[in-house]
């Protein structure tokens, strides 16, 4: 038997949320950079814990501000995954307060905070910002090389279905 979950991808403009997508539903990665406009849903099949999961994920346009999203994209989200691009602090220094909008608007459900492009950075020197912000970011990854990536999407789904 298979479940059906419905996987939101979040966050700013460009931060890497359809390449994560790519990496993880087809294995590659294109340095072609396309916006999405609206939303771009993909489906990929995993197991978790001897369930077979269907992610039905969902990679929405990007938005400064995550209270402009679109309440019906978030309408049966089983899961979420926040992006934030490593390389751009702008896409981190308010990271709190979207997720705690985040958290009001989806309560209980399953999220992962991931930074995006951490091949192109200094990885223990990001974490000292971090933690220095008080953000606790799950994943580091890149969806170029890949790193992480699958360790992610697994992750969200042992905490969809235990």
């Amino acid at each position: 038997m298979t479940i059906s979950k419905k996987i939101v991808l979040l966050g700013h403009f460009g931060v890497g949320k359809s390449s994560l997508i790519r990496r993880f539903v087809e294995n590659t990665f294109s340095d072609d950079y396309k916006v999405t406009i609206g939303v771009h849903i993909l489906k990929k099949s995993i197991t978790v814990n001897d369930t077979d999961l269907s992610m039905i994920i969902w990679d929405i346009e990007g938005n400064e501000k995550v209270q402009n999203t679109r309440n019906s994209y978030l309408m049966g989200t089983a899961g979420y995954i926040y992006v934030f691009d490593a390389s751009r602090p702008s896409t981190y220094t308010n990271i709190n307060e979207d997720l705690d909008y985040l958290t009001n608007q989806l309560p209980g459900i399953p999220m992962q905070l991931v930074g995006n492009k951490v091949d192109l950075v200094d990885l223990p020197k990001l974490k000292t910002i971090l933690t220095e912000k008080n953000i606790d970011c799950q994943y580091f990854a890149s969806a170029k090389t890949g790193e992480n990536v699958e360790a992610l999407f697994h992750s969200l789904g042992e905490l969809i279905i235990p």
